[in-house]
């Protein structure tokens, strides 16, 4: 198939949990594939080789027929996520839904820029802090900067764990000053049931780093998702 999208799931509609657009109705189109390998990832079942046999290549067009089953033919926010969705041809898809009056946010640890980003209505680069495992290139989060162009609406989210992810959010926030930035607690339980205790109070840590440094263009949010679903897939 021409063109073909490795898809690992489809879903919703739902909310959607962090980041930019917290809480806004949104359908996930969930690409497989990813070039990272975090130590703390959430979604294995889109990165990983090991399910690879479970992607299922779709065009953009059967893709997008999905979604408006989905979203009862009523235009909504559709969530680009992975994986990471940028190593994904997804240009027709994007084209084919603004045709039809749907929006697209997509999320990208920012390490292959496409030229695809520009049309997008969100573009969320999430940088991997040190607790990751994962070095940043910062000449291609640059690169993906560069490629939104005026476009899309763009922001930078992290996932902190601890004083040294945090000190990596700082630097990302003095070298993007003008990009507003969101900051959520790092999840490090993601199968079964999460450790909400743990948490919340990762969650309170992080606020009161926040107000304490005097950072007052962070926005530190929850995984709401986490918190109605837990660690449930496809909601």
């Amino acid at each position: 198939m021409t063109g073909a999208i490795r898809i690992s799931e489809i879903f919703g509609p739902t909310i959607q949990g962090e980041g930019a657009l917290i809480g806004q109705p949104t359908v996930f189109v969930r690409t497989g594939g990813c070039d990272y390998r975090c130590t703390w990832c959430d979604t294995l079942h889109a990165v990983d080789s090991e399910y690879r046999a479970s992607w299922k290549p779709m065009s953009a067009e059967e893709i997008f027929a999905e979604v408006q089953k989905l979203s009862g033919h009523n235009p909504i926010m559709i969530s680009l996520s992975g994986g990471n969705p940028a190593i994904q041809p997804l240009g027709p898809l994007i084209e084919l839904g603004h045709e039809y009056g749907y929006t697209f946010a997509l999320e990208t640890q920012g390490s292959v820029a496409q030229d695809w980003f520009a049309p997008l209505d969100v573009l969320t680069l999430s940088p991997k802090p040190p607790s990751s495992g994962m070095d940043t290139d910062w000449a291609k989060l640059d690169e993906c900067i560069e490629a939104a162009a005026n476009g899309p609406k763009v922001a930078l989210k992290i996932v902190i764990f601890n004083d040294t992810d945090y000190k990596y959010a700082r630097r990302c926030a003095a070298r993007y000053p003008d990009l507003p930035l969101y900051l959520q607690p790092g999840n490090n339980v993601v199968e079964g049931a999460p450790d909400m205790t743990a948490l919340n109070a990762r969650l309170e840590w992080l606020a009161g780093k926040v107000t304490n440094d005097n950072w007052h263009t962070a926005h530190v949010l929850p995984q709401l998702h986490v918190m109605i679903w837990g660690n449930q897939r496809g909601v």
